[in-house]
Parts: C-alpha cells; structure tokens; sequence
C-alpha cells in the first residue's frame, strides 16, 4: 500500500460518507516514534492538524507531526498495510508502539455525546466529530508514552540517589543524573511544544458546539491530570539532580581543602626536617 498526497480541505468533504453511522466503527490510535514527517502526503501547506487522508475500502487516518496516527473503520490488514507504509516517515520509531484502542457508537437519540460502557457515544460521524475523538486519542498515547519515560528515570535515579545517600556517590553518578534529566527535560519540551497537551485544538474555535465533547474526552482520559503529575514528578526529577550536583561539588571542594592542608602540612614537615638535618 502506497500513500499518494491528498486533496485539498475543501475537497475533503467525500471523507464524511466513508464512515457509515448506524454501526460500531473501531477506532485504534498509536504513537509510532518521536517525529512524523507528513511532507508531501498533502498538496496543500499543513498548517492545521490532524492531516485526513482517506485509508482502507471504507475509513481514514488523521496523522499527527509528533508521531501519532489514529486510524478509523480500518480491518486488521488494511490497519498493518497503512502502518507498514508510514515506516519511512517515522523519525526514531517507538520499538514498541503505545496503543488506544476504542469504538464509535451512535449517541442515543437526546443521549450526551461521550464515552460509556461501550466506546465513545456520537450525535453524527462527521469529521468535525471525528477529528476531536482522534486528537484526543493521539493526545492519551502520546502521554502514555511520557510517563513510560519517566518511569525509567524514577527507577535509574534511586540507586543512584541512595549511592549519594551512603557517600559513596562519583561523578559519573553525576553525569548519569544529569543524562537523565536531560531526558525528563526532552520529555516536557515534546508535550508542551509538540503535542500541546494543554491547548485547545484549533478544530474548536470553528466548531465551537464540539468543545463540551472534547472536555468530556479529555476528562475521560484525564489528559490534564495526567500532564500535571508529569510535571510534579519532572520538578522532582530536577530537584534530585540539583541535590546530587550541590553534594557532589561539596564533597569534591572538601576533598581539594584536604590536599592542600596535607601539602601544606608536608612541606612545613619537610621544611622543618631541612633547618634540624642542616643546624
């Protein structure tokens, strides 16, 4: 399967009737690595998100430029043959993708638009709609993937904080802190910068009606709590590594006034040998 560049927004409107309502549609949303480069893929400049492209006999994809794709109403192999022709465009793909997994179901007649026992509950499977279910799926992994990294880091900091602890700390405990926040730093600079987990899609402010189910989907995922504990444990991160430095560089200091107080004390020594052997 090969990926061609798609219309331009005012002729995308054939993507509404792809996804037929009146029925379950699967909805599978992945982060395939840090970076997706969607240049070339539409013939017109790609200054909203996601980018639509049809996928499949019946569904579509909505890509994501750090690195998400949510794929609807796509089989099993047509879901494998999509995935296989982004691998080119994937910068430092994940070697195990984070994956979101839910379906579409029309919304009762005067029910609330949401998710439920059996997926997420729509008025209608107009893109509009869609799009706001797709950013915050591409949203939900993109955070699972953060705090699959910060995890990491939580665990290589304690031992290296216990060795700290118990004086037998080094520099390259230092160092390997100061690799790990260096990473924790990445992480908020992705999140903030990239996915704007805390920002209003753009999609609201021309379908203004949209932003009651995009809050009930962001609570539901609890994206603004869970960006929040990424950025306490961050800040706890940055404390420890500052902790270490300023231990490190006291020890490192006493250590340079010990040798100086043995220099001098030897050469007072040696000094004082020198006049008792020559008097």
């Amino acid at each position: 399967m090969s990926l061609s560049p798609a219309k331009a927004p005012a002729e995308a409107a054939d993507l509404d009737r792809r996804v037929p309502g009146g029925r379950p549609v699967p909805v599978h949303a992945f982060l395939l690595g840090e970076r997706l480069h969607l240049r070339g893929l539409y013939d017109a400049p790609l200054d909203f998100m996601p980018l639509v492209l049809p996928a499949g006999a019946a569904g579509f994809a909505m890509l994501f430029r750090y690195g998400a794709a949510v794929l609807i109403n796509l089989t099993a192999a047509e879901q494998a043959a999509f995935l296989e022709s982004l691998k080119p465009r994937v910068e430092h793909p994940l070697e195990r993708p984070e994956t979101e997994s839910t379906q579409l179901l029309p919304a009762a007649p005067g029910g609330i638009e949401g998710t439920g026992a059996g997926g997420i509950g729509l008025n209608d499977f107009g893109l509009p709609r869609l799009q706001v279910v797709a950013i915050a799926l591409a949203r939900s992994v993109a955070l699972a993937q953060y705090e699959t990294a910060m995890a990491a880091s939580f665990d290589a900091i304690e031992p290296l904080a216990r060795s700290l602890e118990q004086q037998r700390g080094r520099s390259r405990d230092l160092r390997k802190m100061l690799k790990l926040m260096g990473g924790a730093l990445l992480a908020q600079h992705k999140m903030v910068g990239r996915v704007e987990i805390q920002d209003k899609p753009d999609i609201l402010w021309d379908h203004p009606e949209l932003e009651r189910l995009f809050l009930r989907l962001e609570d539901e995922y609890e994206l603004a709590e869970r960006s929040g504990i990424l950025e306490e444990k961050l800040a706890l991160v940055a404390r420890t590594v500052e902790t270490a430095a300023t231990l490190l560089y006291n020890r490192r200091m006493l250590r340079v006034e010990w040798y100086i107080v043995i220099l001098i004390v030897a050469e007072v020594v040696l000094f004082s040998y020198e006049i008792w052997w020559t008097g």
